[in-house]
């Protein structure tokens, strides 16, 4: 145990020294752990829950089982489209809970195992910096330790942000981590939030059978999130599909009248009560800094994140911060990326970090994909642009998915062709948007695309026709 008793029967805190320490298990801090380890580091790594943070735990995984769930549930319903016959398809829900828990057990506990196998000790609990070398842990049931390190790499992630709504602690107002873990599918459901989060539950739920309404307190869907034009389509879209979708509304108030719930909201000025099953706030994330001693032992902040520099290197010398942490973009990956470079610079490297193409990736339905500059923010920037576009109603492999709705859009300096931006709505476009990534890394162009040889029939094709587009040379389709 980390507490031990002394010669007169007091107890002392265990202290341990390593020449790593990692503060958080998330994306950023496994990767970092698991990278320093491969340099030949000893490493600690300190999480006060399970590994895998957020991400693999209550986020990005359970949310894309379900995910991949109905959209086979949809896909067999429309089974005589494809030539099939099946009579009945229909949602098991403890089933496809529990198809959901066991796709996150199978990758935490390979997490589990790659830790392991590179001999990082993992220590579990609550964790506070109290020097610029050394964190106090406390592991909820009586154990605390010290543990100090050469270096360390702050992680923790980030968490909900609150909401300042009157009642939205309720029975039956539901988190995100809630809303994964049903017994019963809502009839009527009101998402709070019309951000990537709520909208990847809107999707879930509609397939599943729930009545669902959006209300979103900025002008537009995804808001900052993706290219303005596909933002407008995918609204256009989700309303065929019947969901109810309300922007410029400010919710002030969630009241309960027996099994309803009712939901105050106002807009331009009017107020209007919507009357539902269940309501998800689903309004976002921010970094997890509190109570955990960064600014007291001189770490410089930035708001709720800590401030870094291209190195991600803090105000403290031996102290570097990954992820969610360090604010920007909240996306595992770009954790994933900041893991990698704190763990180098951590231990004798160099590197810095380019976030010059963090694509992000919505798996709506369909899904969206973006990556670099938007038309409006390109256009902002005083650079003459062309935008190139492509259906993908165009695409043979598309149409033989039944999937066709949605575009490729490049954003390109209209002087020489480089990519800018790459912005897609379609099928499988969160899988796509690699290529788009490469290519606004890299500083290629349109043409660099257009004669790069793309198989047939395949879905990145749309990507190839719309290279051709910037040249108005499109095969597919007629240029203007």
């Amino acid at each position: 145990m980390p507490v031990s008793g002394d010669a007169d029967g007091k107890m002392s805190i265990q202290k341990e020294r390593s020449e790593i320490l990692v503060l958080g298990g998330g994306p950023g801090g496994y990767v970092a752990a698991l990278s320093a380890a491969q340099r030949g580091a000893r490493v600690i790594l300190v999480e006060k829950a399970r590994v895998g943070g957020t991400c693999l735990n209550i986020g990005c995984i359970p949310t894309k089982a379900l995910t991949t769930s109905v959209d086979l549930l949809l896909h067999s319903r429309r089974g005589k489209e494809f030539g099939l016959s099946i009579p009945s398809v229909d949602v098991d829900l403890p089933a496809l809970m529990t198809y959901k828990q066991n796709t996150v057990e199978q990758l935490v506990s390979g997490v589990e195992s790659l830790l392991k196998a590179r001999r990082v000790k993992v220590i579990r609990g609550e964790a506070r910096l109290i020097k610029t070398d050394t964190l106090f842990i406390d592991d909820g049931q009586g154990g605390q330790q010290e543990v100090s390190a050469d270096r360390i790499i702050l992680a923790p992630g980030s968490v909900a942000a609150d909401l300042p709504i009157e009642g939205c602690h309720l029975s039956g107002v539901l988190t995100s981590t809630q809303a994964l873990d049903i017994d019963a599918v809502p009839a009527r459901l009101v998402i709070v939030g019309g951000g990537v989060i709520g909208l990847e539950f809107a999707c879930i739920y509609e397939a599943l059978g729930s009545k669902v309404t959006i209300l979103e307190m900025t002008p537009s869907l995804l808001s900052g999130a993706t290219d303005e034009v596909l933002a407008k389509r995918l609204q256009i879209l989700l309303g065929r599909r019947g969901m109810e979708i309300r922007t410029g509304v400010t919710v002030r108030k969630i009241e309960r009248d027996g099994e309803t719930l009712r939901v105050f909201a106002e807009a331009a000025g009017l107020e209007a009560m919507i009357e539902c099953d269940r309501v998800l706030v689903a309004t976002g994330r921010r970094p997890n800094t509190q109570n955990m001693g960064f600014a007291e032992v001189g770490l410089n902040m930035n708001g709720h994140a800590i401030a870094v520099n291209e190195s991600l290197a803090t105000s403290i010398p031996n102290v570097w911060a990954a992820g969610d942490v360090t604010g920007g973009w909240l996306l595992a990956h770009k954790a994933m990326v900041d893991g990698r470079v704190a763990a180098e610079n951590a231990t004798g490297g160099r590197r810095q970090i380019d976030y010059r193409a963090v694509p992000s990736v919505i798996f709506t339905r369909p899904e969206i994909a973006s990556v670099g500059l938007t038309e409006l923010q390109a256009r902002a920037t005083g650079a003459a642009v062309k935008v190139s576009q492509f259906l993908f109603s165009a695409n043979p492999r598309a149409r033989i998915l039944g999937d066709s709705d949605g575009m490729v859009r490049l954003v390109c300096d209209a002087d020489n062709g480089r990519i800018l931006g790459v912005h897609m709505l379609g099928p499988h476009v969160t899988d796509l948007i690699a290529e788009g990534a490469l290519a606004v890394q890299t500083g290629r162009t349109a043409d660099d695309l257009a004669w790069t040889m793309h198989a047939h029939p395949t879905l990145p094709e749309a990507m190839l026709e719309a290279a051709l587009g910037f040249r108005n040379a499109a095969i597919h389709a007629i240029s203007r």
